[in-house]
């Protein structure tokens, strides 16, 4: 499949704007022969290529899957309309940079969720992977035999995850540098069984949601202050969320976030993958802490980052000279949260 479609983006990439966002071979980009490791990640950003190769998050999800030797994690991005309307119309499914494997015969397919607007995006990218978007569909493998990918999601919108819930297997709520590694394990020890078991087997992990075995909780009562302009939606359901609760014994009652406390040694990306065209952030991103102490109600990460850590004066020029001579780049931005 991956020559099928390096075949088409030959035909493909000469008509779309920006070809580079689609073709991989950037500075900096981790390689694995796929035969040469037990776990597979294609890691996304539900957006166009140009704002994901700017997140953090995703860039640091990826150092620390690569830096095992048993996985691997591959970039995929939101394709602009122009591309995602040529790959529909000559059958190329959605893929990673790096291989041009399709999304579809990965282990894992992650998303960063950073706002609810890419949403939509997210069920667009399932859905050209050729995967079924909803997360009960894909119970019944494939038609051809095998597993569909577990769907996993992160970052800060999945402190709400009940939007995306329907079409999500996995959620981890809060920091992901130590859950990662769990999550590979546990995969790696029940891989062979039925798909529910290792989601309960996941389930089990301290900060992961499995929406599946959990149910909401409503109240008879209606929002007196519900106002629908729009009459399609005048019937839409108005009781009021009261809880999420467990659907099964096994699972524990309550979710609690994960944190990292040490984020004076946690791993850090030192070698981004450096872009051919112009992104967002052209420059170095450098985390100096977690956290903010200012408590504006207007701000959610502000608020679920807490509490505030920080990195020292050292740690922080020592990373300075490694991006520094990794990259290229003449401009640091010093970021948080």
């Amino acid at each position: 499949m991956s020559a099928f479609i390096e075949e088409k983006l030959e035909e493909i990439l000469p008509t779309v704007s920006k070809p580079a966002r689609y073709v991989g071979g950037e500075l900096n980009c981790v390689y694995k022969d796929h035969a040469d490791v037990d776990v597979k990640w294609a890691v996304a950003f539900p957006d166009a290529y140009e704002i994901g190769m700017s997140n953090l998050a995703l860039s640091i999800v990826s150092h620390v899957i690569n830096s095992r030797d048993d996985a691997v994690a591959e970039r995929v991005y939101a394709p602009w309309p122009d591309m995602e309307q040529a790959m529909r119309a000559h059958g190329v499914p959605l893929y990673t940079l790096e291989s041009k494997t399709p999304v579809a015969d990965f282990d894992f397919f992650a998303f960063s969720l950073s706002y609810e607007l890419s949403y939509t995006n997210v069920l667009a990218m399932l859905d050209l992977a050729g995967m079924p978007v909803r997360a009960a569909d894909r119970d019944a493998g494939r038609p051809g035999g095998g597993a569909w990918p577990l769907v996993i999601a992160g970052g800060h919108c999945t402190f709400n995850p009940e939007p995306m819930a329907p079409f999500i297997d996995l959620f981890v709520i809060g920091e992901g540098e130590e859950i990662l590694h769990e999550i590979i394990d546990t995969w790696k020890a029940a891989r062979g069984l039925p798909r529910e078991e290792l989601l309960l087997r996941m389930a089990q992990i301290r900060g992961l949601y499995v929406p599946r075995f959990y149910e909401s909780r409503v109240s008879d009562r209606t929002d007196p202050s519900y106002s629908c302009p729009d009459p399609r939606f005048a019937e839409a359901d108005r009781r009021l969320f009261q809880a999420v609760v467990p659907a099964r014994q096994e699972v524990p009652p309550r979710v609690v976030r994960r944190l990292v406390w040490d984020v004076e040694n946690v791993p850090y990306p030192t070698k981004p993958i450096i872009p051919f065209i112009e992104v967002v952030h052209d420059r170095i991103s450098l985390e100096v802490m977690r956290g903010c102490t200012r408590g504006c109600r207007f701000c959610q990460a502000g608020m679920i980052t807490r509490p505030v850590r920080e990195k020292s004066p050292r740690r922080l020029m020592e990373l300075a000279r490694q991006l520094v001579r990794s990259t290229g780049h003449e401009d640091i931005s010093l970021v948080s949260l």
